[in-house]
Parts: structure tokens; C-alpha cells; sequence
């Protein structure tokens, strides 16, 4: 049969030449032109004594507008190649001119974040006030501020310097690791070697034999290596800790909330309404155990399939669906989802070499996207596509907005996503054909909700406990596994019968140096997004200009104006997340109907 799409993405069009891409080279001369000369307009940097005085500032503003997307364009290039093959050595050695060329802008950004510090604040106020200004005033004001707590410029400079060959090094340290590892598989007589995200795949096979040997080889190969890895995670919260001291900050959960633009106060409200709601998602889990005949859950049996619907999805198919269900709500979705497959802006292709996991990557230069994730055909695999094309949409409707107002935090990064995936799974569920279709599809949809409430509770609950012994000195591998395991008991109320005690090793986003306690901003983009598609489901008209208008607003104000803004909500109190809590807890009561006995 021929295909329409073809699953491998373009990424000539952007640099030709891949890692040995001689415009690639030219791109990056020019780009550290143009940071020499923001290094000489930064440091000349003259304090305006009025706040009509606006000219030196515009000028600084326009160049940073210039180099954050050449910044931007060439590390997206190099993580689109490091991911779609791990052996490309010429590639892991652009890692680390990206590495020095990043440095080099934050260094830029440290300097001026302490010279507008040093600005009456009268006059910084009426500066922020300036037509030309006023367009940045919401990023601009909080740079300063996040400047006030931290150390004098020289300090930060030198913190961001070393972080290259320490802080950072120890995240690519991680990555190359991974990048070796693999797993020897055999089926059908054929024996191959798999990838960590081929074998990854292999935990929602209908074969509990199947799924089993895949956890038991997966693990093995985790557990040779949690040396190595408990280095580096021992390392990365260690230099985060001293940054932290050093900068008199005592919670660590202050740079993640400030990151994400929110109060804590509204992160402990979506955790507590989860912490009293899971009660129902518990009876799914018990409900499932029974299905697949067994007395409890192991932590491998999570994502197995339940009912009949073990069809393929072909690709095209995955395409044409998301195509459709996103016109139900957006024809901009649609019609963006189009363009994306149409001009291969897609890596879906299974096979060997590729890094586990998926993502979505904007290249603001050239005001494109591309996305990677492997496809094998599962309607989970349906759901990440759309996810990831939610992420691309997001971008998209923002590309001609400043890009310092592009800048948007994890939580609500999230949101775009997993509205899409919403879209999809919910039509999915509605347009199933037989009981035991929906069954399995409400079955996937669950899944997801667990994933959030539990899997990232428990990622929570593991970094806060290890920042809080990381505190005093270095925690061993086999304490890592232990605390591992007591946060997966914790946040699946103790309903499994196995856990993963290995799982801090094998999950990147604790070794992820870019966002500090990259886990919470699931849960948040989840749940808030399920306030978005309540909200849709409502709205006969309008719904997209709004959805558009919100979307537009997430780089330049905290959620919780955003939040009140375009939904008219409060995060920081409970009714809103329980609202949210309360689709997912419908969908399990569909899902116990439907399985009685």
C-alpha cells in the first residue's frame, strides 16, 4: 500500500548537510557576531536617568530579539540529530559549541538583568511604561526581579560558565550513557537489538510474557548502569543545591514554581485535590487486575491493553484522524496538523538508533517545527502523536509575537498538548464501534489520568525526598532505589503488586539540567487543560478565537492571571482542579459500568 505521509522528517531544509552542514557553520559565525556585539551593547549598557530616555534600551531589546532565535534555531538543529541518531558522533560534538553558545547568551542576560537592578525604580517603572517598551514590560519586570535574588553578576557569569562543563555535562553525561544501552530481544526466531524506546514499547503488548521479559531486560540494563547514574543525578542536585545556598535560597522548590510562574500555594492546592480524588482511580486499577486475571497490578502491567482493540493503526490513518478531530474544535489545529504532515516536519519512523521518548521543537528563526517520537501503530502511539502536534500548534500561533514574549514555562507548555491528545482520545472513546473497543479506549484514557495523578505524584515525591537527604551528602544507589519505590507506594495509595524501583534512572526528566523538577508541569498542563476542553464542550461559537487568545498570552503573565484572564478561575483554590479531576473520575465510572462482571 502507498503511503501519503512519509514518517521521517526534513531537516534539509533548515541546514542541508545534517552535522556536517556547512550552512550550519555559517549560520553559527554569524550568530557569534552578533553575540559579540550584544556583549559590547550589554556591558556599555548606559542607567537612564529618565524614563523618556528609551533608545539604548530598544536597541539592546531588538539584538536580543535577534540572537535568542538564532540561539534558539541551532540548538533545536542539534537536538533534532542527537535524537534521530544516537551514533552521530559529529552531531554529540555540536552539542557542545550549542552548550558554549547558550552560555554565552545567559551570560549576556545575567549582565543586563543586573544593570536594570540598578535602575531607580521610578524610572524603571516609567520605563515599562514607554509604547515601545510596554510590549516586553511583563518579561522584562521579571527579569529584575528574579535578579534581585540572586549573586552579584560576576558570580552568576562564573556559575554559568562552569555549569557548561559541570551542571550541564553531567545531564549530556546521562545522554551518552543512554545512548549505548539497548536490550538483546528474540521473537519469532529473529534476534535483534533494540533501542531503550523500541524495548519501552514493548510494556503495553497484550503478552504478559511479553511485557514481563521486556520490564526484566529493561531493568537489568538499568541496574548495570545506576552507578553511573546515580552520579550523575548525585551531581546534577548538587550543583543545583550549592547554586541555591549560595543564592541564600532555602526551599528548593523555589526556582521550579518561579519557572512555571506560579505560587506554591496553587502547586500544593492541584496536589492536595488529586491526594483526596484518588480513591476512584484506585478502583480502576483493582477493576483492570481482575480483567487481566490477575490479584494485583505490577508496575509492567500498567500500561497493558484491556478489551479487543489490538488493530494497528497505520500512520496515514493516525494523520487523517487527528486532521478530523482537530477540526471539530479548530480549523487553525486542523489545518496546522496538515501543513506539518504535508512538509515532513514529523519523526515517527521505528527503528533502531533513535533516542526513547518524544518531543516537539520550534525553530524560531526559521519559524518551523519539527516532532519526534517513534510510531508502531498503538492507539497510545495515535495519542503522543497529538499530543506533540498540540505542542506545534501552540508555537505556531504565537510565531509572530516578540520572541521574548515566546518565552512560556513548562505548565502551561503542557496545556496545548494535551488539549490536542484530549481531542483525540475523547473522539476515539465516542466513535468506538464495539463495547470492548471502548472498553480498551476508555481503558488508554485512564491510563494517561493514572500517569498523571500517580506515576508524576510519585515522581514528585521521589525528588523532593532526595533533595531533602541530597542536602547532606550524596545518596547511594541502592537509597535511591528505596526511595524510588516508597514514592511509587505513596502515590499509588500501595495498589500495585511491583514497582520500579530503578524508574530515577531510566526517567530523562530527572536528569534534565534545562527545568529543575521537570514533573509537576504535567499535572498542571493536564488538569488545566482539562478546564479548557470543559470550556469548549460548552462554547457553541467562539471557542477558538478565545483558546487562540490564551495560548497568545502564556509567555507574558503568571497562570494564575492567565488563568483568571481568559477562564475566570482561581488556581490557587481547590474547586478548580477538582473540577477538572472530576471528567477523569466520569470516565472511570464509564470504564467500572462497562467491565461489570
Amino acid at each position: 500500500m502507498n503511503s501519503r505521509y512519509n514518517p521521517r522528517w526534513d531537516l534539509e531544509s533548515i541546514f542541508p548537510g545534517g552535522s556536517e552542514s556547512a550552512e550550519l557553520q555559517n549560520y553559527i559565525a554569524v550568530l557569534e557576531r552578533d553575540l559579540d556585539q550584544l556583549s559590547q551593547q550589554v556591558k556599555g549598557f548606559p542607567l537612564p536617568e529618565d524614563p523618556a530616555d528609551v533608545a539604548y534600551l530598544e536597541s539592546v531589546i531588538s539584538l536580543l530579539e535577534k540572537v535568542s532565535k538564532q540561539v534558539g534555531e541551532v540548538s533545536a538543529f542539534v537536538s533534532c540529530l542527537t535524537a534521530e541518531d544516537v551514533h552521530d558522533y559529529k552531531a554529540k560534538l555540536l552539542v557542545g559549541k550549542r552548550s558554549e553558545l547558550s552560555a554565552a547568551y545567559s551570560a549576556n542576560l545575567t549582565i543586563l538583568d543586573r544593570k536594570f537592578v540598578q535602575i531607580d525604580s521610578d524610572v524603571w517603572n516609567g520605563l515599562l511604561q514607554q509604547p515601545t517598551i510596554a510590549p516586553f514590560s511583563f518579561i522584562l519586570d521579571e527579569r529584575r526581579q528574579n535578579a534581585m535574588d540572586k549573586l552579584p553578576v560576576e558570580q552568576e557569569i562564573l556559575l554559568n560558565d562552569l555549569a557548561m562543563d559541570g551542571y550541564h555535562a553531567w545531564g549530556e553525561m546521562y545522554d551518552a550513557i543512554v545512548a549505548k544501552m539497548g536490550i538483546d530481544w528474540e521473537q519469532d526466531g529473529k534476534k535483534e537489538r533494540l533501542s531503550i524506546g523500541q524495548a519501552a514499547n514493548l510494556l503495553s503488548s497484550p503478552d504478559r510474557n511479553e511485557r514481563k521479559s521486556a520490564f526484566d531486560k529493561l531493568e537489568k540494563a538499568w541496574l548495570e548502569q545506576t552507578d553511573l547514574f546515580s552520579e550523575t543525578i548525585n551531581h546534577l542536585a548538587g550543583f543545583r543545591l550549592q547554586t541555591y545556598k549560595h543564592r541564600h535560597w532555602e526551599n528548593v522548590l523555589q526556582e521550579p514554581v518561579r519557572y512555571n510562574r506560579m505560587s506554591e500555594k496553587t502547586l500544593n492546592a492541584m496536589w492536595e485535590a488529586i491526594s483526596n480524588h484518588k480513591t476512584p482511580f484506585v478502583s480502576y486499577l483493582r477493576r483492570k487486575a481482575e480483567l487481566l486475571g490477575l490479584e494485583k497490578l505490577s508496575w509492567f502491567d500498567l500500561d497493558a491493553p484491556v478489551g479487543e482493540n489490538n488493530k494497528t493503526i497505520e500512520y496515514d490513518d493516525a494523520a487523517r484522524i487527528i486532521i478530523e478531530q482537530f477540526n471539530r474544535f479548530s480549523t487553525g489545529m486542523a489545518e496546522f496538523a496538515q501543513m506539518a504532515f504535508d512538509k515532513r516536519w514529523i519523526e515517527a519512523e521505528n527503528r533502531p538508533g533513535k533516542r526513547p521518548g518524544g518531543f516537539c521543537t520550534s525553530f524560531p528563526d526559521s519559524r518551523e517545527t519539527r516532532i519526534f517520537m517513534t510510531y508502531s501503530g498503538t492507539s497510545s502511539n495515535v495519542a503522543t502523536l497529538a499530543h506533540e502536534l498540540g505542542h506545534g500548534y501552540h508555537q505556531f500561533v504565537m510565531n509572530d509575537i516578540e520572541i521574548l514574549n515566546q518565552d512560556y514555562a513548562m505548565n502551561v507548555a503542557e496545556t496545548a498538548s494535551t488539549f490536542a491528545e484530549m481531542i483525540v482520545a475523547d473522539a476515539a472513546v465516542k466513535n468506538a464501534e464495539t463495547k470492548e473497543e471502548k472498553i480498551s479506549l476508555l481503558d488508554d484514557k485512564i491510563q494517561r489520568s493514572v500517569a498523571f495523578f500517580m506515576n508524576i505524584h510519585a515522581r514528585f515525591l521521589f525528588e523532593t525526598k532526595f533533595y531533602n537527604e541530597r542536602k547532606k551528602g550524596l545518596v547511594s544507589a541502592e537509597r535511591l532505589n528505596q526511595l524510588m519505590k516508597q514514592a511509587q507506594k505513596d502515590a499509588y495509595c500501595n495498589a500495585l503488586y511491583g514497582y520500579d524501583p530503578t524508574f530515577w534512572a531510566s526517567k530523562l526528566h530527572f536528569h534534565i539540567t534545562d527545568v529543575p523538577f521537570y514533573n509537576f508541569p504535567y499535572t498542571f498542563g493536564y488538569l488545566f487543560s482539562l478546564g479548557i476542553y470543559a470550556d469548549a464542550l460548552e462554547s457553541e461559537q467562539g471557542f477558538e478565537d478565545k483558546y487562540v487568545a490564551l495560548l497568545r498570552d502564556t509567555g507574558r503573565m503568571s497562570v494564575e492571571k492567565l488563568a483568571e484572564k481568559h477562564l475566570n478561575v482561581h488556581l490557587d483554590r481547590m474547586e478548580f482542579w477538582e473540577k477538572a479531576i472530576q471528567l477523569c473520575k466520569d470516565d472511570v465510572e464509564e470504564f467500572l459500568k462497562l467491565t461489570e462482571a
